[in-house]
């Protein structure tokens, strides 16, 4: 094969074998440390739960990209493989031509062999007495000799062509075990990473107070890339199993505004020295249809409230009053976590005590 792509498949090679490495060779001593040092980040600066959990979306990306790269890769190398086998397939037809053109050309030797010609040697022809006999044999055996000649050199020219498809399917079939190899690692990697970073997100959450049950189930709701799927649900009837615990008992959100409303929480703790009071969060249809009723004017439509996608909430304990400090601090901070105080909610109705998370804001914070 070519220098250059000798080379190619040696840069791919060392690519998949350092590819390979962090797969089993990560020490976990540095696991440890990592998910200490994210512990302790967190622990320090309620912000970087929101970090956290922006880097477990990236990592999420990453590995869709890696995916879809990886599954193109395969349609491609499916296209190779066609290829690859075309070739074969001519490959074997000229190997198949090459031995039916041996057989004439070692025949030419034993058709001169008994050419009269031959057989009476050349002194007829260069005495002057060759008989039309002589010289029908002597175009005969020219035209052997000349047909020879070209099966010579379409043997020499099948030869190489053979040579050049062996190659090219050596190449091929080589260049697409290790791209798929180099890729399936790249993915297998992300995949790990993805999982650490929502692994260490969750043990985060549940350190500052998230309820997560013996079996895990509720870490499934708070897992961040799961938030888009409760999309896909009508307002107010988002299955439990897709939402993620408050720390405030009994309320919660879609995991995306809960990661984001701790955060805010935490926060909030440290200026006021106290939690904050959530009254309501997220909202079933039924909830919403009650609330409807029982304070008319004071809530959305059933089936069009904020609070039925998970992304709204009510609070107390000082934030309810317009002007206070602790009104005046959540309009000064709130945006930080992605929350806020919407428009309509100081005016048609005011409610001091509504607000809600905007992942776009939190994505360009």
């Amino acid at each position: 094969m070519p220098a250059p792509r000798s080379a190619g498949l040696i840069a791919v090679v060392m690519a998949v074998a350092s590819l390979l490495v962090p797969l089993g060779g990560v020490p976990a001593q540095a696991e440890v440390r990592v998910e200490h040092a994210w512990q302790e980040a967190v622990r320090k600066d309620p912000g970087n739960l929101t970090e956290l959990r922006k880097e477990a979306e990236r990592s999420a990306k990453e590995l869709e990209d890696a995916t879809k790269a990886l599954e193109k890769r395969r349609a491609e190398i499916a296209a190779s493989e066609k290829e690859l086998k075309s070739k074969l397939t001519t490959l074997q037809e000229l190997e198949r031509r090459l031995a039916v053109m041996r057989q004439p050309v070692s025949q030419m030797a034993e058709l001169l062999y008994q050419q009269p010609f031959i057989a009476g040697g050349i002194v007829p022809f260069l005495s002057g007495s060759a008989d039309e006999k002589t010289l029908r044999a002597l175009m005969d055996a020219n035209q052997i000799v000349a047909v020879r000649q070209q099966a010579v050199e379409q043997t020499s020219a099948l030869y190489k062509e053979t040579e050049r498809l062996a190659g090219e399917a050596q190449e091929l079939r080589a260049g697409n075990l290790l791209a798929e190899a180099q890729l399936a690692a790249e993915v297998d990697t992300l995949r790990q990473r993805s999982d650490k970073i929502v692994k260490s997100l969750t043990a985060a959450l549940v350190k500052l107070g998230i309820k997560v049950d013996k079996v895990g189930r509720a870490a499934l709701g708070c897992n961040p890339l799961r938030a888009a799927t409760a999309d896909q649900y009508p307002n107010g009837l988002i299955p439990k199993a897709m939402l993620c615990p408050l720390q405030q008992k009994g309320f919660s959100l879609r995991a995306d505004a809960t990661i984001a409303f701790v955060s805010l929480n935490e926060a909030y703790r440290q200026r006021f020295g106290k939690p904050m009071c959530v009254t309501d969060a997220y909202r079933s249809l039924a909830e919403q249809q009650s609330v409807y009723y029982r304070r008319p004017g004071f809530a959305a439509v059933p089936g069009r409230s904020n609070h039925g996608l998970g992304l709204a909430v009510d609070l107390c304990g000082g934030v309810e009053r317009s002007g206070s400090a602790e009104f005046v601090w959540m309009e000064k901070n709130s945006k930080r976590y992605g929350w806020f105080h919407p428009s309509w909610a100081y005016s048609s109705p005011f409610e001091p005590w509504h607000w809600e998370y905007d992942p776009k804001i939190d994505k360009l914070l």
